[in-house]
């Protein structure tokens, strides 16, 4: 089988030389020339290039390439933005490496399916989590921009998103509703599980029970979180 791994650090590495051990051809790829070149007598090949760089990207062999793995974890936004890449490229089996939960919904809203889940929860994700009254979860991309789940405002249910122009009026961006689903297990328990919506349309109508989850510059998000008063410390 013919793999490339985007991301060599410690999971990254660990995963390619394990793979490599089992006759698997591996091709490396980081950002790192250090990480590179550490692992080139390790792995079939091992490039150092940009993977948020589409140019750069489509120069892989993808096309004799079974699976891509994109195991970037010292970055969220880079991750995002390689997977999207790769989503975009159609490759025959993509699988991506989740920082956290809020980074997995990501995952899932651009139509990942398969998802590594290596890390645990973040000091940053709990220091939001429980000093802003509303949101429920979040990540920072880099210092100016974040993703977060937050919590419906009550004046937004029932509205389409043409209706609040979220875009126009607040200027970020919905990329997709999370609904708490009550589900039973085989021993007839229940519990809540996350269920998410797909990227929203037009007409979509917003429920109370709905997460939203957001995108945008940090000073936008917290003027959206002031107006609907769900940017006071809890």
């Amino acid at each position: 089988m013919k793999v490339i791994i985007i991301g060599l650090g410690n999971f990254g590495a660990a995963l390619g030389k394990k793979m490599s051990k089992l006759g698997h051809e591996i091709i490396g790829v980081d950002i790192d020339m250090q990480k590179v070149e550490a692992l080139k007598e390790k792995l079939s090949y091992t490039i150092c290039l940009d993977a948020t760089d589409e140019l750069s990207i489509s120069k892989l062999p993808l096309n004799n390439t079974d699976v891509v793995i994109v195991s970037i974890g010292e970055n969220e936004g880079a991750n995002i933005m390689a997977t999207a890449i790769f989503k975009n490229m159609n490759v025959k089996r993509l699988i991506s490496r989740s920082i956290n939960s809020l980074h997995e919904n990501v995952l899932q809203a651009i139509g990942v399916s398969e998802i590594i889940r290596p890390e645990s929860e973040s000091a940053e994700r709990w220091t939001k989590k429980l000093n802003v009254k509303g949101v429920v979860d979040s990540f920072e991309l880099n210092k100016d921009y974040s993703i977060i789940e937050v919590i419906t405002p009550e004046e937004l249910v029932g509205k389409t998103f043409d209706e609040i122009e979220f875009k126009r009026k607040h200027n970020i961006l919905v990329m997709t509703i999370i609904q708490n689903k009550e589900e039973a297990s085989f021993l007839g328990q229940y519990k809540i599980v996350p269920e998410v919506q797909g990227f929203p349309s037009s007409q979509t109508i917003i429920k109370s029970n709905d997460v939203l989850v957001i995108y945008g510059a940090n000073q936008d998000i917290y003027r959206f979180l002031r107006k609907f008063n769900l940017g006071t410390l809890s």
